[in-house]
């Protein structure tokens, strides 16, 4: 009998999940448009269907249990409270809904700490105790671990480093206040900087082809490649910004490495080289020479999945 756990990462658009192994070999995978379940008790029902379906299609297969990664997910509840991005308003018992369908254990956190479990168990962060995995996508989400343990703190929401207040009444974040890291050092958030500077800069660059409402943090990044001279100064700051909150983030937990993933991440040098060199002008003279500036050494096409797993692989190991 083959053991395996199911991995779900819930989107404001979009659900993955898949069925991984101890090894982190993710076995089978499918899909779910969130958006086409304003009921979340019709989401339940069409996950479980879906996870054992992919049960179905493995012979001689135990799923031993589910883990959640969602946005605002509590984990010490098992609940997502008031998200913002998620069809579902209030207060959902996500974790008891799943349970009453499929009857195994079941945990539910955030889904950037869902990828700081996946770093931990599966990726770079393989004998780490302390670092901090920063997930660079629409927004800026963070997870935190010390001592070997995720950071959960008294609510269930500790690390959220996105909502830091980097500039005061700065740029207007979906939170509802401003100047949050989120606005600034995110994929959206490096648009709106190029937006700005396009405003602002006389320089001719291959980015003023591109309408506003179709301008991606991808296509700067490759802009920036080219040395386009728009697109340099964008991710310059971009990466300050973000060194900024680093460094901030450094100060409370020491940790050995700060892993960076999702979409923005993978501009590659274009970005890392510029937080690295922010850090070593900037941090605190305790830290110096003492943090590693990384990629996510869990891929990209599945990692969410991966970290999901991992959160449960962790909890009943």
């Amino acid at each position: 009998m083959k053991n395996v756990v199911a991995g779900v990462d819930i989107g404001g658009t979009n659900t993955v999940f898949g069925l991984v192994d101890k090894t982190g070999k993710v076995v089978s995978e499918g899909r779910l448009k969130t958006t086409d379940y304003p009921k979340v008790e019709d989401f339940v029902k069409a996950l479980a269907a879906g996870i054992n379906k992919l049960l179905a299609g493995q012979k001689d297969t135990e799923l031993l249990g589910i883990g959640l990664g969602a946005p605002d997910a509590n984990y010490h509840r098992g609940t997502i409270e008031h998200a913002p991005n998620l069809v579902w308003k209030g207060i959902i018992p996500l974790a008891d809904l799943i349970k009453k369908e499929i009857n195994v254990p079941v945990v539910l956190t955030n889904d950037a700490n869902a990828a700081a479990m996946g770093e931990m168990v599966f990726g770079g962060a393989k004998g780490m105790k302390d670092f901090v995995v920063l997930t660079l996508g629409t927004g800026l989400g963070s997870g935190i671990v010390v001592d070997g343990k995720m950071v959960y703190g008294h609510t269930g929401f500790a690390g959220e480093v996105g909502h830091m207040i980097v500039v005061p009444n700065g740029r207007e974040c979906g939170c509802g206040r401003h100047g949050c890291l989120e606005t600034y050092a995110s994929a959206t958030g490096l648009v709106k900087t190029v937006s700005l500077m396009l405003s602002e800069m006389r320089d001719e660059s291959i980015l003023r082809d591109i309408p506003p409402s179709e301008l991606t943090s991808k296509q700067v990044a490759e802009a920036a490649a080219k040395k386009d001279p728009v697109a340099v100064k964008a991710m310059e700051y971009t990466a300050e910004m973000l060194g900024f909150g680093i460094i901030n983030s450094i100060v409370f937990t020491s940790p050995e490495a700060i892993f960076l993933f999702g979409g923005l991440a993978q501009a590659g040098e274009m970005l890392f080289a510029p937080v690295r060199k922010y850090l070593e002008r900037h941090n605190y003279v305790l830290f110096k020479d003492t943090v590693k500036i990384l990629p996510s050494g869990i891929p990209e096409s599945n990692g969410a999945v991966m970290g999901a797993a991992a959160l449960i692989l962790n909890e009943i190991s």
